[in-house]
Order: structure tokens, then sequence, then C-alpha cells
């Protein structure tokens, strides 16, 4: 692992501030200096040291995403994500982690695994090296009941080989299962405390009584794991502030009650709502046969503006809103997943330096890495991004793998910057490798 020194870059830090001209040094898998400076004033030489002149481009933290899929393979219904055969899976698992990390998303938080020990063994892969990935926190299935979310089971089959989640029913169970999941080794736990209009069960459904919510949650802080929900309706909102339950999926709908919980226990919840799915199926599934009239009968519409009518208000109270919009279906794609914070200033009213907040700065503590991830700042892990434009000015310039000129995780360029070439508008000068 070799030093690299930024020199004229514009350098958003992650602070919420306009960005600056500077350089930036890191030495082994840290940033070591920041150190403001004109553009185009030369810095002493750092012995042994990579430089790459920017020319001015972007330098900005790699991205978090937080509702992370990796083992839905872009097909347009749950069986189909499922009934992909384990070495198959594992191997588009493999793929899609190093697609992330392709479009500058450096940490992703699993959000549930179409089988039980996915997202452990890619975590692990990645972990040691074996495959290529952002940082990565496993999740297991997600917890259903019978008949609830997730529960794809046909009565003449076994339930242990064919369900999509992990299906409990009584508080027994359920602690019986959360203890399967620590002795494999996820991150987080994840329970479906409301349902899934596609699936059949309205999204403002609730299945889980209090006992079997109480029960999950107790067994996974005994084992020191986070739990996250799947949680559209407002009853289902309520119960994870109730229980403490961390990581909010979706939060469609809510009422005075529920902003009022949420916004006095801020700190305590992130909430990824998941707008790429809601907006997608609402407007670009027809090729699957998800007709504007067939995801107005479904419910879909009514939840869109609900949404977006909840995020707007939490924005208001300062609850952490952060992207990841259920990637990994046909109509929302892996890869496409920067497309979120175009959503975050288009539906939600946040400007283009809080949709970037909420995939940097706010991810570090998504990640539990809130003392070194995050910011590019002395100190913190180098996990950076050489951009050809200004997110500031165009968000959208993320979703554009092409201008991603440079993604770096742990102090390791996993794309260098391009050589200069015709091709290289951002780089028009010859960028300098030289110790």
């Amino acid at each position: 692992m070799s030093d690299v020194l930024f020199t004229n870059v514009r350098i958003f830090d992650g602070g919420g501030e306009a960005p600056f001209n500077g350089d930036v040094l890191v030495q082994g898998n840290r940033i070591s200096r920041v150190v403001r400076s004109a553009y185009g004033a030369r810095q002493p030489p750092v012995h042994g040291a990579h430089v790459i002149d920017g020319r001015g481009a972007f330098l900005m933290p790699g991205m978090v995403e937080a509702h992370t899929h990796f083992s839905w393979n872009d097909q347009p219904s749950l069986d189909a994500i499922q009934r992909m055969p384990p070495e198959e899976h594992i191997l588009w698992c493999a793929e899609v982690a190093k697609r992330y990390l392709d479009m500058g998303w450096t940490s992703c938080v699993g959000a549930a695994a179409a089988k039980p020990r996915l997202d452990v063994v890619i975590r692990n892969a990645i972990a040691d090296g074996t495959i290529i990935g952002p940082r990565y926190l496993a999740a297991g299935q997600e917890i259903t009941v019978p008949g609830g979310l997730g529960d794809s089971t046909q009565p003449h089959l076994p339930q242990s080989e064919f369900a999509f989640g992990a299906v409990v029913s009584g508080a027994e169970e359920m602690r019986r299962c959360v203890r399967m999941m620590a002795k494999y080794g996820v991150d987080s736990v994840k329970i479906n405390l409301s349902g899934e209009s596609i699936t059949g069960m309205s999204s403002e459904m609730s299945q889980f009584t209090a006992e079997e919510i109480r029960v999950c949650v107790e067994e996974a802080k005994s084992w020191g794991k986070r739990v996250a929900a799947h949680a559209r309706s407002t009853w289902s909102i309520k119960q994870c502030v109730a229980h403490g339950i961390e990581v909010i999926y979706h939060a469609s709908f809510t009422d005075s009650e529920a902003l009022d919980m949420l916004e006095a226990h801020k700190t305590e919840h992130f909430i990824a709502p998941g707008l790429a799915w809601l907006i997608n199926t609402c407007h670009h599934a027809s090729e699957w046969g998800l007709t504007k009239e067939v995801t107005e009968r479904m419910g879909y519409h009514r939840e869109l503006e609900a949404a977006v009518e909840s995020m707007r208000a939490m924005r208001k109270r300062g609850i952490r809103i952060l992207p990841g919009g259920d990637y990994g279906f046909a109509w929302t794609p892996h890869g496409t997943n920067a497309k979120d914070l175009e959503y975050f200033v288009k539906y939600v009213g946040m400007s283009n330096m809080e949709a970037l907040l909420s995939a940097t700065a706010w991810g570090g503590p998504m990640m539990r890495m809130g003392k070194v991830l995050g910011y590019i700042r002395e100190g913190y892990l180098a996990d950076i991004l050489l951009v050809d434009g200004d997110p500031l000015a165009d968000i959208t310039v993320l979703q554009d793998k092409s201008r991603i000129l440079a993604v770096m995780k742990d102090g390791e360029f996993h794309r260098a910057p391009p050589m200069q070439d015709a091709r290289q508008p951002a780089l028009p000068r010859q960028t300098r490798w030289a110790a």
C-alpha cells in the first residue's frame, strides 16, 4: 500500500460547508493530512508518495448505502429471487458487490438476504480479500410470520427449503430464529413488521404481536446484534420506536404521534425510505405487468404520496433519512442507487448538500463507524471518491460511472484515476504518479 497525495482538488469534507481547494495525503489506510491551499500552489513533496494532480476535480468521502440487498437478482418477484440456486446466487452477490464499489458506494448496510448465510459469506469474503466489494454489514433472512411478507412457501413443499423469509410463530420460535441468525454470524436481524402490497398484503397491515417483537429485540441485543424493520405502516413505526429498533426501512405512513416519537428519539434511529421502489413501481414497471392501473389498485400511488409527505415532515424535524431504495428488482436494478440522492432533492426537498451528507457523514454512524468514516478529515479511514463535476451543483453526476474518476477504499484504489488522453477532460494534464 503506497502513500497517495491528491493535489489541486476541491474538497468536500462531509462537514456541511462549501468545498475548498486543497491537498489530501493518504498514508496507509488513513487520511493523514488535509491542507487548504490556493489552486496550483505547490506543496512540499512527500517522500515515496504517488502524486495525483486532480486539476480541480471534486474530492469527497465514499458513499454509504443504507438499504442493500446484494442477493436481490434484478428479477420481478420474490420467488424469482429466492429460487436462484445457491451456487449461482453467491456468484451473483459477488458480482453485485463489485458493482456497488464501482459506483462509489464504499460501505453498505445489508437489509436482508434471500438465503440464510449469503450476506455473511459475502461480508467475510470482502473482508479477507477473496472478492472485491464495499465495507459490508451482513443481514440474515427477513423474519416473518405464517402468511406474512416473506412467507412465499407452498403448502405441498418443505417450508425450510423454499422460504424467502424466516417464518416464525410465537415468542419461542422467534427466540430460536434470532439465536440461529446470531450463530450464522449476522450483524443485524430484520423483522417484517408490515406488509407489502405487491405480495397481496397491504403495506398498512401489521402481523406480529408486541410480545414477538419484544423477544426479537431482546434476544438480538443480548447477542450484540442490531435490529432493523420493514415498517411501512404507522403502527409498525411506533413499534420500532417503542422497542428501540434502530433501523427503520420505509416509514411511509405516519401520523403526528409517530412523528413526535421519532423526533424525540431522532439520535437513536435511521430512516431509509426506499423511495426508488415506490417511484419506479408506480411509474416505470409496466414492462413487468405493473401498469399504472395495477399499481393504483395496489395502493402504491397513495403510498408514494404518503411517503413523500412523511419524509418531508421528518426532514423538517431533523430525523436522519439515508439513501437505499430497495435496489435489486427488475425496475430498480443494482448500480442505479445514486438515483436516491436525486429523489431526495426532487421529492423530499433536500438541498444537494443535504443529499450528499445523507450518503457520507450520516453514513458513518449507520455503519457504526461514526468516528472514523464519512469525512475527509485527518485520522479518518481513506474511503475517497474523485469526481468529474460538482454534485453540489448537479447531484446526478454521481449516477454516471464515467464521472467517478477514482474510487479508493481503505487507502487502496479500487479504480485509480485515468491517465491523460483526449477523452479525459477532467484531467487535462498528465496525472503525475511520481515519487
